[in-house]
């Protein structure tokens, strides 16, 4: 007696669905891309690269269109930056101030910025906006007013006060929009566990919120470091900063144009480094503050 076997199953293999074809983008919108950003390069680093080639040339060189390209570099512009302007304590003031400002107005912002995200203080937040909106220059007389005759002139104290009215906005709105995208339930879950409202703040949001913090720390230094017009009228003869120390360069007669654009380019390297090295704490935060939630 002999068994068939059953016969096998036919499994059918799935057909691959066809898909639609990608569109390549014309040529022309290519051609376009590459020279749109080619231009926006060029229109940002032609002037720094002027600047810097110019900081190596004598003021005779810098006048010779001829040497625009060609010409015997120097250091001398350097040198009488750094030694003979005592331009290191310029650069300590303007570090100072603005390391001083940014850590004070993050102190008073961050937890500004939770209360208005957590307790919906719409109205304080639009007076902040306002204040970031309102143009500094004028503040400037009733500041001096009031600042001279608290005989505060001239110091630090004011140089920090004036440069966090610039870096207070500026960090409440960012900190503001990070907060508002931080689950709240877990601060729900950590005041279950019995956590007050500032020990959930501390413990749980604020660790959450670091890239936020850097975000704005970074940016707030950026912007007193850059800050001229309030150092210009507040500060004094061991107060300047770098950007007003520039204008030693510049007399009513001639302007020393080599050792102008070697005092520029001591102001921009530092502020270039320090956006180069943290451009992607610049990102992510900007980008965390406005896509979570």
């Amino acid at each position: 007696m002999t068994t068939t076997l059953p016969a096998r199953p036919v499994i059918e293999t799935p057909r691959p669905v066809p898909t639609a074809p990608r569109r390549r983008k014309p040529r022309a919108y290519k051609i376009f891309r590459v020279v749109a950003l080619t231009l926006t390069v060029l229109l940002f680093i032609a002037p720094l690269v002027w600047m810097f080639i110019a900081s190596l040339k004598t003021n005779v060189d810098i006048y010779d269109a001829s040497k625009t390209v060609f010409f015997t570099p120097t250091l001398d512009n350097y040198d009488n930056v750094l030694s003979r302007n005592n331009y290191f304590g310029f650069i300590f003031n303007s570090f100072w101030v603005a390391l001083l400002s940014t850590l004070f107005s993050l102190l008073i912002g961050v937890p500004a910025a939770y209360a208005m995200s957590r307790f919906a203080m719409h109205r304080s937040a639009l007076v902040v906006l306002m204040a970031r909106i309102i143009p500094g220059v004028s503040l400037l007389v009733p500041w001096y007013f009031i600042f001279a005759n608290m005989r505060m002139v001239g110091g630090f104290g004011v140089l920090i006060l004036s440069h966090m009215f610039v870096a207070l906005p500026l960090i409440v709105y960012i900190m503001i929009s990070y907060f508002d995208s931080t689950p709240l339930e877990l601060e729900e879950q950590a005041q279950v566990d019995g956590l007050t409202h500032i020990g959930a703040f501390l413990r749980i949001t604020l660790p959450l919120s670091v890239p936020g913090l850097a975000t704005a720390g970074i940016l707030s230094f950026i912007f007193s470091w850059n800050n001229f017009m309030f150092a210009l009228v507040l500060s004094g003869a061991n107060t300047k900063t770098l950007p007003v120390a520039i204008f030693n360069f510049v007399s009513y007669a001639s302007i020393d144009w080599g050792s102008l654009m070697a005092a520029a380019v001591v102001v921009t390297v530092p502020i270039m480094v320090i956006a180069l090295f943290t451009q992607k704490y610049i990102v992510s935060g900007l980008t965390a503050g406005a896509t979570k939630g």
